[in-house]
């Protein structure tokens, strides 16, 4: 089984967030319940990810999801400083961003981590200027908040997290549209089914209504689904089932829970439901599959 680091190491339930700004060195390959967003201040070193070694250098930043593994090298005598911005998934409640109407302005948290590797490692935003400036003054105001604590200071961590969120989105979007030409139409058809299905990648142990889907996105139910076949030919549930039981086969090979236990982690009230399912994605039960992993 490979380190996964639990989100108690860093952070309190009940305000899901921790940010510092440190050297980075060599760290061994690793995984951790929540999301990690690294931007890289100065110097360089490399990331490894999932088995690829990529190059990092000042000004990129990129997510790792829950349950993903990485691990970072810096050559003899190198330095590399990063600002280290870790949170859950729920730090950011569906109903703020629903209430903001926002969910649209938030592609580099909803898309990008969601890319095959070579697109997302090799298509990663790198900031330089005044878009470089911009984020690193936001982090160092997180940072700066959450060392202090003053008054208000997990409203305005909040806030500011979501800002940065949505800067990042919007310098991606730009970098997205200088690669690749498609019509207006069909670039905002995909990026709303990537939305979805980033969406359902960072929620699946919730419970998920196409209710709520289609209160969140601004589209109808018959909208949502045309969208994911059209993208990934699929029903919006049907992603859900598959994002659910690739975590749960996660989950069985990395840890000692029972299949129940595991069953409820990623969504599944019911365990006879979820070990059908199991068996018609995988072709076996969750107990045989652990016991060949």
């Amino acid at each position: 089984m490979r380190d996964i680091l639990t989100s108690n190491n860093y952070m309190k339930s009940e305000f899901p967030f921790w940010i510092t700004r440190t050297s980075q060195g060599n760290i061994n390959e690793h995984g951790h319940e929540f999301v990690e967003l690294v931007y890289v201040v100065r110097g360089s070193g490399y990331h490894l990810f999932q088995g690829s070694r990529y190059e990092l250098q000042a000004g990129d930043v990129f997510i790792i999801n829950p349950g993903e593994t990485h691990a970072y090298e810096v050559e003899p005598g190198g330095q590399m400083e990063i600002v280290n911005c870790l949170f859950m998934p729920s730090f950011i409640p569906d109903a703020l961003l629903a209430e903001l109407e926002i969910t649209d302005s938030m592609d580099y948290f909803y898309v990008h981590p969601f890319l095959t590797h070579d697109m997302r490692f090799n298509h990663h935003l790198n900031l330089h200027g005044q878009d470089a400036s911009h984020v690193l003054t936001l982090l160092e105001s997180m940072i700066r908040e959450i060392n202090v604590r003053p008054s208000g200071h997990k409203t305005i961590i909040r806030l500011q997290l979501i800002e940065l969120l949505i800067l990042l989105s919007r310098y991606y979007t730009l970098m997205q549209q200088q690669r690749s030409h498609p019509s207006p139409r069909q670039l905002d058809r995909e990026l709303t089914a990537r939305r979805i299905y980033g969406y359902l990648e960072r929620n699946y142990e919730k419970k998920i209504t196409l209710q709520s889907l289609s209160t969140l996105f601004n589209s109808s139910i018959r909208q949502l689904n045309r969208l994911m076949r059209e993208e990934y030919d699929r029903s919006v549930f049907e992603a859900l089932h598959e994002v659910r039981i690739e975590r749960a086969k996660h989950l069985l090979l990395e840890t000692d829970e029972k299949v129940i236990v595991v069953a409820t982690m990623v969504g599944y009230e019911d365990q006879s439901f979820f070990n059908r399912l199991f068996v018609r994605h995988v072709g076996c039960s969750p107990s045989q599959f652990r016991s060949t992993g």
